[in-house]
């Protein structure tokens, strides 16, 4: 895990990484309560079978703008890098915004994975790390700590380098997640594949009709004893307001007042009945799209012995 602080050995490694396929990065922030937060630490690490830590590299750019902005030009605009983070909206405020290219962010990615195959509290990277791939006894006390203190402690090293280890790790088992939800459609097999899908929508229809039951019976019981919340449960109200007008007074009023009031209304099946042949007078922009529904065999028989 090198610790660089000179600016020659930082341009020069940084230089090496626009080589790189893809790299793994993290960041950390002195001040990042502040207003001003200032970019203290960035990790690196060009390769995910490490597992020493030797491929890690600490920049450290404390109050260093211009090695900032040499490895945002090189590294974070490149398109043809890669660049993994964790939570990039965060590490991208710092490192180009909105002008980074080719950016890869394993909370998004965590996220976009059902809950059934990844029944997680929350998607942070200790956790995914945990349940993904068995790292133990994952200390994240040192990311509250002083990054803009100088010199670091050994603690604070050895926390910054962890964290791309993890990275590297939990972005290969998402990956293989994601291919493992999403194979081809085409060599799908449709028998096992319809048959769960029929007892997931039965055991649904049982998990979701005794949901709503218990949260109705839940608002009602704090209602009535007059509970706004539980150590558990929290109940609020809101309140939504809708204005309706009569459309023939709004058309008289936009026309008094000169109003610019022009835009495109859906027309429903009741407002094109009720305009009949005179829809023909309007400038109509007509969008089609088509929609799939899976109905089991079974549920349609019902519904044609029913009539």
């Amino acid at each position: 895990m090198p610790y660089l602080t000179s600016v020659g050995e930082i341009r020069s490694l940084v230089a090496e990484y626009t080589n790189a396929q893809t790299l793994w990065i993290d960041t950390e922030v002195a001040d990042y309560k502040s207003k001003k937060p200032r970019l203290s630490l960035i990790q690196v690490l060009d390769d995910a079978k490490d597992m020493s830590g030797d491929r890690v590299y600490l920049l450290d750019v404390l109050n260093q703008p211009d090695i900032v902005a040499d490895f945002i030009s090189q590294i974070m605009l490149n398109p043809s890098i890669e660049k993994v983070f964790h939570n990039a909206s965060y590490d991208l405020k710092l490192l180009g915004n909105k002008k980074a290219k080719n950016i890869t962010c394993t909370l998004e990615m965590a996220k976009k994975i059902p809950y059934y195959i990844l029944p997680l509290s929350n998607y942070q990277l200790k956790t995914l790390a945990v349940e993904l791939c068995n790292f133990n006894n994952i200390d994240k006390q040192e990311q509250s700590s002083n990054w803009g203190k100088r010199p670091l402690s050994e603690e604070q090293i050895e926390y910054a380098y962890l964290d791309c280890i993890y990275l590297a790790q939990v972005h290969k088992r998402l990956i293989e997640l994601s291919q493992e939800i999403s194979p081809d459609p085409a060599k799908e097999d449709l028998i096992s594949l319809a048959a769960r899908y029929q007892q997931v929508q039965q055991e649904s229809k049982l998990v979701n009709s005794e949901f709503e039951h218990l949260q109705e019976r839940v608002k009602q019981a704090m209602q009535a004893q007059k509970l706004s919340e539980t150590s558990d449960l929290k109940l609020t109200s809101y309140e939504r307001e809708t204005v309706k007008v009569p459309f023939t007074e709004l058309v008289k009023l936009v026309q008094t007042e000169g109003i610019n009031l022009d835009f495109p209304i859906t027309l429903t099946k009741k407002l094109k009945t009720d305009l009949g042949e005179n829809i023909e007078q309007l400038s109509v922009d007509a969008e089609k799209t088509t929609s799939w529904r899976l109905t089991p065999k079974s549920q349609m028989d019902d519904i044609e012995e029913e009539f």
